[in-house]
């Protein structure tokens, strides 16, 4: 099979069907850097909720594991060897042994290197499917812990609903019930890998607080919103000016209440009143940047 890689082989269990699993978009409506360990990682406070948009991912049962990748962005994953679908299987099999997996399919829709979490929502997907498959409960601690093995932002996506992450990722509060947000999200094109982001932003302070409290009603958010942003956004317009091109594009649109970079970029997002509002704004983008990624769709909900 084009694009596959054989992995350890493994005796199925008692699962004969295909599985399936979406690997919902991370979005980080905001973004503190609340320090630098001696490890040289970033701590963060960041609220995440999930798009609409998604990755699927499908597991076919199989003693051998092997990956294929297909979709609008297959070509941008890079070596399927290094793909974090494999990295979960192997980081689950230190942990759980025995476990079985076969051959996974990847629908990759989600810009690559993109600031959302799409290869760690691929990554969490595929423990999903191995918990299904090898009958683990979805709150087994070894799948938690493999999580974080894989990536920062796996363990927030294991679960995708609304959280605050903190920490490197590990710390996560207990799901919020946030409203569904009309959105605009952007992508320009460019990969933007976030050790550079991270790297610019060296010497760099936050200037903003704790999060506290996160308001549960629509107008109330996007006000909250605006009191806290991502403090990445200045580094990453510095490593790719793009990003200012796009934040600036996604604020002069009609009716948008807030525009915001996320993650580590480059994808960035503006929030709309209406699903309504956010589909005629993406046609209007469309219209003056057809080479950018563009979707309208929901955050939050999840």
């Amino acid at each position: 099979m084009p694009g596959t890689r054989p992995g350890m082989t493994s005796e199925w269990p008692s699962v004969s069907a295909s599985l399936t699993e979406k690997a919902l978009a991370k979005i980080n409506l905001t973004l503190r850097v609340t320090g630098r360990r001696a490890d040289g990682y970033h701590e963060l406070e960041s609220l995440v909720a999930f798009a609409d948009i998604a990755d699927t991912l499908t597991l076919h049962p199989g003693p051998q594991t092997a990956l294929a990748i297909v979709g609008p962005f297959a070509a941008a994953c890079g070596p399927t060897a290094d793909n974090l679908v494999l990295k979960a299987v192997a980081a689950l099999r230190q942990r759980v042994a025995g476990v079985a997996a076969g051959q996974f399919q990847l629908e990759k829709m989600i810009p690559v290197a993109g600031g959302v979490g799409g290869g760690s929502a691929d990554a969490a997907a595929a423990l999903r499917l191995l918990a299904r498959a090898n009958a683990l409960a979805p709150g087994e601690p070894r799948l938690a812990a493999a999580a974080l093995a894989v990536g920062a932002d796996v363990p927030v996506c294991l679960d995708p609903r609304s959280r605050i992450m903190r920490g490197v990722g590990e710390e996560l509060s207990l799901p919020l019930v946030l409203p569904q947000l009309a959105a605009v999200l952007v992508n320009p094109g460019i990969a933007l890998p976030t050790r550079e982001v991270f790297a610019a932003f060296a010497g760099m302070a936050s200037q903003q607080g704790d999060l506290g409290e996160v308001p549960r009603e629509r107008d109330a958010l996007i006000e909250f919103l605006h009191r806290h942003g991502n403090d990445l956004t200045r580094p990453a317009v510095a490593c790719a000016p793009v990003v200012g091109e796009v934040l600036e594009a996604l604020a002069k649109l009609p009716s948008a209440r807030l525009a915001r970079m996320s993650g580590s970029g480059p994808t960035c997002f503006a929030l709309f009143q209406s699903p309504a509002e956010a589909t005629t704004a993406a046609q209007q983008l469309k219209s003056t940047h057809d080479h950018w990624w563009i979707h309208a769709g929901m955050i939050g909900g999840h």
